[in-house]
Protein backbone atom coordinates (compact mmCIF):
# COMPACT_ATOMS: atom_id res chain seq x y z
CA UNK A 1 0.00 0.00 0.00
CA UNK A 2 1.05 3.64 -0.35
CA UNK A 3 1.35 5.55 2.91
CA UNK A 4 1.33 9.31 3.19
CA UNK A 5 4.80 10.71 3.56
CA UNK A 6 6.60 7.80 1.85
CA UNK A 7 7.24 9.56 -1.46
CA UNK A 8 10.24 11.90 -1.33
CA UNK A 9 10.90 11.48 2.39
CA UNK A 10 11.68 8.55 4.68
CA UNK A 11 8.93 7.00 6.81
CA UNK A 12 8.78 8.11 10.42
CA UNK A 13 9.18 4.48 11.50
CA UNK A 14 10.17 1.46 9.45
CA UNK A 15 10.61 -2.26 10.12
CA UNK A 16 12.05 -4.61 7.51
CA UNK A 17 13.03 -8.21 8.16
CA UNK A 18 12.62 -7.81 11.92
CA UNK A 19 12.54 -11.00 14.01
CA UNK A 20 12.04 -11.08 17.78
CA UNK A 21 13.07 -14.28 19.55
CA UNK A 22 12.17 -15.35 23.08
CA UNK A 23 13.28 -18.62 24.67
CA UNK A 24 14.67 -19.75 21.34
CA UNK A 25 11.37 -19.23 19.49
CA UNK A 26 10.43 -16.46 17.06
CA UNK A 27 7.46 -14.68 18.63
CA UNK A 28 7.22 -11.96 15.95
CA UNK A 29 8.40 -11.79 12.37
CA UNK A 30 7.85 -8.57 10.39
CA UNK A 31 8.74 -8.57 6.70
CA UNK A 32 7.76 -4.92 6.20
CA UNK A 33 5.93 -2.28 8.23
CA UNK A 34 6.07 1.47 7.83
CA UNK A 35 4.39 4.51 9.33
CA UNK A 36 4.29 7.70 7.28
CA UNK A 37 3.71 11.23 8.47
CA UNK A 38 0.09 11.93 9.38
CA UNK A 39 -1.07 8.33 9.13
CA UNK A 40 -3.85 7.04 11.34
CA UNK A 41 -3.76 3.28 11.68
CA UNK A 42 -5.01 0.52 13.96
CA UNK A 43 -3.15 -2.69 14.79
CA UNK A 44 -5.84 -5.31 15.42
CA UNK A 45 -5.53 -8.92 16.53
CA UNK A 46 -6.35 -11.41 19.28
CA UNK A 47 -4.53 -11.58 22.60
CA UNK A 48 -1.07 -13.09 22.19
CA UNK A 49 -0.93 -12.29 18.47
CA UNK A 50 2.20 -10.13 18.77
CA UNK A 51 0.66 -6.65 18.79
CA UNK A 52 2.44 -5.48 21.94
CA UNK A 53 5.76 -6.91 20.74
CA UNK A 54 5.35 -4.99 17.50
CA UNK A 55 4.89 -1.76 19.44
CA UNK A 56 7.85 -2.55 21.72
CA UNK A 57 9.99 -2.89 18.61
CA UNK A 58 9.01 0.65 17.67
CA UNK A 59 9.67 1.99 21.18
CA UNK A 60 12.95 0.03 21.44
CA UNK A 61 11.76 -1.81 24.53
CA UNK A 62 12.67 -5.01 22.71
CA UNK A 63 15.33 -5.53 20.05
CA UNK A 64 15.17 -7.76 16.98
CA UNK A 65 17.81 -10.22 15.93
CA UNK A 66 20.81 -8.53 14.39
CA UNK A 67 20.62 -8.16 10.64
CA UNK A 68 22.26 -6.15 7.87
CA UNK A 69 20.70 -3.78 6.95
CA UNK A 70 19.34 -3.01 10.44
CA UNK A 71 15.68 -4.05 10.74
CA UNK A 72 14.49 -0.91 12.58
CA UNK A 73 14.83 2.59 11.20
CA UNK A 74 13.67 5.96 12.50
CA UNK A 75 13.35 8.69 9.85
CA UNK A 76 15.44 6.45 7.59
CA UNK A 77 18.32 6.22 10.06
CA UNK A 78 19.41 2.74 11.18
CA UNK A 79 21.36 3.99 14.21
CA UNK A 80 19.13 6.39 16.01
CA UNK A 81 19.87 7.35 19.62
CA UNK A 82 17.37 5.84 22.05
CA UNK A 83 16.46 9.20 23.54
CA UNK A 84 15.96 10.71 20.10
CA UNK A 85 13.80 7.77 19.04
CA UNK A 86 11.64 8.17 22.11
CA UNK A 87 11.09 11.82 21.28
CA UNK A 88 9.37 10.67 18.10
CA UNK A 89 6.84 8.67 20.11
CA UNK A 90 4.21 9.42 22.70
CA UNK A 91 2.95 6.21 24.28
CA UNK A 92 -0.20 5.61 26.32
CA UNK A 93 -1.06 2.18 27.71
CA UNK A 94 -3.61 0.87 30.18
CA UNK A 95 -0.82 -0.71 32.23
CA UNK A 96 0.87 2.67 32.66
CA UNK A 97 -2.16 3.84 34.60
CA UNK A 98 -1.31 1.53 37.51
CA UNK A 99 2.04 3.30 37.82
CA UNK A 100 0.33 6.71 37.64
CA UNK A 101 -1.90 6.07 40.67
CA UNK A 102 0.16 8.45 42.77
CA UNK A 103 -0.35 11.42 45.05
CA UNK A 104 0.86 13.92 42.49
CA UNK A 105 -1.10 16.68 40.74
CA UNK A 106 -2.14 15.89 37.18
CA UNK A 107 -0.11 18.86 35.92
CA UNK A 108 3.08 17.45 37.45
CA UNK A 109 2.43 14.03 35.90
CA UNK A 110 2.06 15.69 32.49
CA UNK A 111 5.25 17.69 33.02
CA UNK A 112 7.02 14.41 33.71
CA UNK A 113 6.57 13.60 30.02
CA UNK A 114 9.39 16.04 29.24
CA UNK A 115 11.80 14.03 31.37
CA UNK A 116 10.63 10.45 30.78
CA UNK A 117 9.55 10.32 34.41
CA UNK A 118 6.28 9.96 36.27
CA UNK A 119 6.61 13.45 37.72
CA UNK A 120 9.22 16.18 37.73
CA UNK A 121 12.56 14.71 38.88
CA UNK A 122 14.25 16.29 41.93
CA UNK A 123 16.58 19.23 41.25
CA UNK A 124 15.03 19.81 37.81
CA UNK A 125 13.74 23.28 37.00
CA UNK A 126 10.59 23.43 34.90
CA UNK A 127 10.48 26.31 32.43
CA UNK A 128 7.50 28.56 31.85
CA UNK A 129 7.33 27.19 28.29
CA UNK A 130 7.11 23.62 29.58
CA UNK A 131 4.37 24.52 32.04
CA UNK A 132 2.44 26.28 29.29
CA UNK A 133 2.81 23.23 27.03
CA UNK A 134 1.59 20.92 29.81
CA UNK A 135 -1.48 23.06 30.44
CA UNK A 136 -2.14 23.23 26.70
CA UNK A 137 -1.98 19.42 26.45
CA UNK A 138 -4.44 19.06 29.32
CA UNK A 139 -6.72 21.57 27.62
CA UNK A 140 -6.51 19.64 24.32
CA UNK A 141 -7.77 16.55 26.16
CA UNK A 142 -10.49 18.64 27.88
CA UNK A 143 -9.12 17.95 31.38
CA UNK A 144 -7.49 21.31 32.10
CA UNK A 145 -9.78 21.68 35.12
CA UNK A 146 -8.04 18.66 36.69
CA UNK A 147 -4.54 20.20 36.63
CA UNK A 148 -4.26 20.64 40.39
CA UNK A 149 -6.11 17.45 41.35
CA UNK A 150 -3.99 14.52 42.52
CA UNK A 151 -4.05 11.43 40.33
CA UNK A 152 -5.47 9.29 43.13
CA UNK A 153 -8.64 11.40 43.17
CA UNK A 154 -9.37 11.03 39.45
CA UNK A 155 -11.69 8.53 37.83
CA UNK A 156 -10.13 5.91 35.58
CA UNK A 157 -11.27 7.76 32.47
CA UNK A 158 -9.99 11.11 33.72
CA UNK A 159 -6.61 9.60 34.60
CA UNK A 160 -6.39 7.99 31.16
CA UNK A 161 -6.88 11.36 29.47
CA UNK A 162 -4.22 12.92 31.71
CA UNK A 163 -1.85 10.20 30.47
CA UNK A 164 -2.81 11.14 26.89
CA UNK A 165 -1.74 14.70 27.72
CA UNK A 166 1.54 13.44 29.21
CA UNK A 167 2.28 11.56 25.97
CA UNK A 168 1.52 14.67 23.90
CA UNK A 169 3.43 17.25 25.94
CA UNK A 170 6.68 16.96 23.97
CA UNK A 171 4.78 17.08 20.64
CA UNK A 172 5.73 13.60 19.36
CA UNK A 173 5.55 12.72 15.68
CA UNK A 174 3.61 9.52 16.44
CA UNK A 175 1.13 8.87 19.23
CA UNK A 176 0.94 5.17 20.18
CA UNK A 177 -2.22 4.11 22.04
CA UNK A 178 -1.90 0.58 23.41
CA UNK A 179 -5.36 -0.76 24.44
CA UNK A 180 -6.43 2.76 25.48
CA UNK A 181 -9.96 1.73 26.53
CA UNK A 182 -8.97 -1.34 28.56
CA UNK A 183 -10.62 -1.37 31.98
CA UNK A 184 -12.92 1.58 31.24
CA UNK A 185 -16.67 1.66 31.74
CA UNK A 186 -18.85 2.82 28.79
CA UNK A 187 -18.87 6.44 29.96
CA UNK A 188 -15.10 6.67 30.27
CA UNK A 189 -14.51 4.69 27.06
CA UNK A 190 -16.77 7.12 25.18
CA UNK A 191 -14.71 10.12 26.29
CA UNK A 192 -11.39 8.40 25.56
CA UNK A 193 -12.60 7.51 22.05
CA UNK A 194 -13.75 11.09 21.55
CA UNK A 195 -10.26 12.21 22.59
CA UNK A 196 -8.75 9.84 20.04
CA UNK A 197 -11.03 11.27 17.34
CA UNK A 198 -10.01 14.82 18.20
CA UNK A 199 -6.29 13.98 18.15
CA UNK A 200 -6.59 12.14 14.84
CA UNK A 201 -8.60 14.94 13.28
CA UNK A 202 -5.88 17.36 14.34
CA UNK A 203 -3.44 15.70 11.94
CA UNK A 204 -1.34 13.69 14.38
CA UNK A 205 0.05 10.30 13.38
CA UNK A 206 -1.87 7.75 15.43
CA UNK A 207 -1.09 4.07 16.03
CA UNK A 208 -3.96 2.41 17.90
CA UNK A 209 -3.31 -1.09 19.23
CA UNK A 210 -6.38 -3.06 20.23
CA UNK A 211 -8.28 -6.33 20.10
CA UNK A 212 -11.63 -4.50 20.17
CA UNK A 213 -13.10 -3.38 16.85
CA UNK A 214 -15.21 -0.85 18.74
CA UNK A 215 -12.05 1.10 19.68
CA UNK A 216 -11.24 1.85 16.04
CA UNK A 217 -12.55 5.39 15.60
CA UNK A 218 -13.79 6.61 12.20
CA UNK A 219 -10.69 8.76 11.62
CA UNK A 220 -8.48 5.64 11.51
CA UNK A 221 -8.23 4.68 7.84
CA UNK A 222 -5.53 1.98 7.75
CA UNK A 223 -5.82 -1.45 9.36
CA UNK A 224 -2.93 -3.79 10.21
CA UNK A 225 -4.01 -7.30 11.19
CA UNK A 226 -1.68 -9.39 13.38
CA UNK A 227 -2.02 -13.08 14.18
CA UNK A 228 0.40 -15.80 15.32
CA UNK A 229 3.35 -13.41 15.39
CA UNK A 230 2.95 -12.10 11.85
CA UNK A 231 1.28 -9.25 10.02
CA UNK A 232 -1.33 -11.08 7.96
CA UNK A 233 -2.91 -8.04 6.26
CA UNK A 234 -2.22 -4.32 5.91
CA UNK A 235 -4.47 -2.00 3.96
CA UNK A 236 -7.43 0.38 3.91
CA UNK A 237 -9.85 -0.16 6.79
CA UNK A 238 -12.86 -0.22 4.49
CA UNK A 239 -11.37 -3.15 2.56
CA UNK A 240 -10.31 -5.26 5.54
CA UNK A 241 -13.20 -4.66 7.92
CA UNK A 242 -15.31 -7.50 6.59
CA UNK A 243 -16.99 -10.39 8.40
CA UNK A 244 -14.84 -12.92 6.54
CA UNK A 245 -11.51 -11.19 7.20
CA UNK A 246 -12.13 -10.32 10.84
CA UNK A 247 -13.80 -13.68 11.50
CA UNK A 248 -10.68 -15.43 10.19
CA UNK A 249 -8.47 -13.18 12.31
CA UNK A 250 -10.25 -14.14 15.55
CA UNK A 251 -11.26 -17.61 14.36
CA UNK A 252 -14.96 -17.13 15.10
CA UNK A 253 -18.15 -16.70 13.04
CA UNK A 254 -19.34 -13.11 13.22
CA UNK A 255 -21.18 -10.28 11.53
CA UNK A 256 -20.01 -6.68 11.31
CA UNK A 257 -22.20 -3.60 11.57
CA UNK A 258 -20.87 -0.27 10.32
CA UNK A 259 -22.36 3.06 11.34
CA UNK A 260 -20.80 6.41 10.38
CA UNK A 261 -17.33 4.93 10.17
CA UNK A 262 -17.52 2.99 13.45
CA UNK A 263 -17.77 -0.79 13.59
CA UNK A 264 -19.35 -3.33 15.90
CA UNK A 265 -19.15 -7.13 15.97
CA UNK A 266 -22.09 -9.49 16.39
Amino acid sequence: MTARGWAGEPPLLQLEGAVVVRDGRAILTVDEFRIGSGERLAVLGPNGAGKSTLIKLLTKEVLPLWADPPPVRFLGEPRYELQEARKLLGVVSATAQDEADVVLPALEVVLGGFFGALGVPPHVSVTAEQTAAARSALDELEVAHLAERTMTTLSTGEARRVLFARALVHDPAVLVLDEPCAGLDPHAAFHVREAMRSLAAGGRSIVLVTHHVEDIVPEVDRLVLVRDGRIVADGPKRDLMTAETIGDLFDIPLEIEERNGSYRLW
